[in-house]
């Protein structure tokens, strides 16, 4: 089974580049409408703001992955006196790898304004605490880079309260495989799925159920996957592996989650998942996630009747400065296909 690894990362690249934290995604699922029509399949949007991708295949039965586009991010609260800018968070970013990082404001007239996140203690020669200050949304705040020296001056340029603060993702992609940048969670599972919709149509396949791929915009917040449509039987989240004290996962690995804080994934789903891996000798991991819900725990919560589980490529350091490995996205893609084909 051979993938097209050159697609994989050019989609990769070029969809890290938009900036879409929850809230503000249209732009991304725009650029994935795009894609999916190049591929022969078209997306429908749903009110919601999310896209479904629908391939028809050989029996009745469906079944639907879903990663979500949406990404962490910031949000203007308010504007000080001084003309910097203060902040609320979008979804849960670890906060002090935020300190000195370049974003992007975007105002509702559709303008878009450079600036860095910065510690309110940023210099060691002026503020004793700079080391030890806690990075936190109180002491964290956006530099402008605009010559403005007070709020009138940034209400000028059209930034209010309210506004959206995208972090830049610093994308690197390494000659041994590496991929390190922000929001590989879950633009990488995004990109999974494109993988999948590329090979079946490279190879004209028909998959033996009737799929929906799912890509959702409020994942980060807490609501991605909430709405499903009523055929579907079988939702699989797909969405980063967990790698660090007490899990067995790596930057090689497809992670299968048999149970995250929402409580436990469908047992014989999650079963039939291992035992593909197993079979098609793939490199996976079985962790329990103990600070973890995903598209997959928002569609359960709905009450939506269908069984769940969770897999995804494994990401180092997520809801930081994220880093995995092509063999990841490889492997998961690979068990992805291995239960549809």
């Amino acid at each position: 089974m051979k993938l097209d690894k050159k697609y994989l990362m050019r989609v990769l690249k070029e969809i890290l580049k938009i900036d879409s934290p929850s809230g503000y995604t249209y732009d991304a699922i725009d650029y994935l409408k795009e894609e999916v029509r190049s591929l022969g399949y078209m997306m429908e949007t749903f009110n919601n703001g999310m896209g479904i991708v629908c391939v028809s295949g050989m029996s009745d039965k469906c079944l639907a992955f879903g990663a979500h586009v949406d990404t962490l991010g910031l949000m203007v609260r308010s504007i000080t006196s001084s003309g910097h800018l203060k902040v609320t968070r979008i979804g849960g970013p670890v906060f002090p790898s935020l300190d000195s990082e370049l974003c992007r404001v975007y105002t509702r007239e559709g303008k878009a304004f450079e600036g860095t996140i910065y510690s309110v203690t940023p210099s060691s020669h002026v503020y004793e605490d700079a080391n030890t200050n806690v990075r936190n949304e109180e002491s964290l705040e956006v530099i402008l880079d605009e010559v403005i020296t007070s709020k009138v001056d940034v209400l000028k340029l059209g930034i209010n309260n309210g506004d959206i603060i995208a972090i830049d993702p610093k994308t690197v992609i390494t000659n041994s495989g590496y991929i390190k940048s922000r929001f590989l969670d879950d633009k990488l599972s995004v990109v999974a799925l494109l993988g999948v919709l590329k090979y079946m149509s490279d190879n004209k396949i028909m998959p033996k159920y009737n799929l929906k791929f799912i890509f959702s915009v409020f994942e980060e917040v807490g609501h991605g996957a909430s709405y499903l449509p009523d055929n579907i039987k079988e939702f699989i989240a797909v969405d980063m592996g967990c790698i660090g004290k007490d899990l067995s996962c790596t930057e090689m690995d497809v992670s299968i989650c048999p149970k995250d804080t929402s409580g436990p994934y469908d047992y014989n789903l999650t079963t039939k998942l291992i035992n593909i891996a197993k079979e098609n000798s793939l490199k996976y991991a079985v962790d329990i996630y103990p600070y973890y819900a995903s598209d997959a725990s928002a569609a359960q919560r709905s009450k939506n009747n269908i069984k769940t589980a969770l897999i995804g490529p494994g990401v180092f350091a997520s809801h930081g400065y994220e880093r995995s490995h092509y063999s990841a996205l490889e492997n998961t893609i690979k068990l992805i296909l291995g239960y549809i084909i």
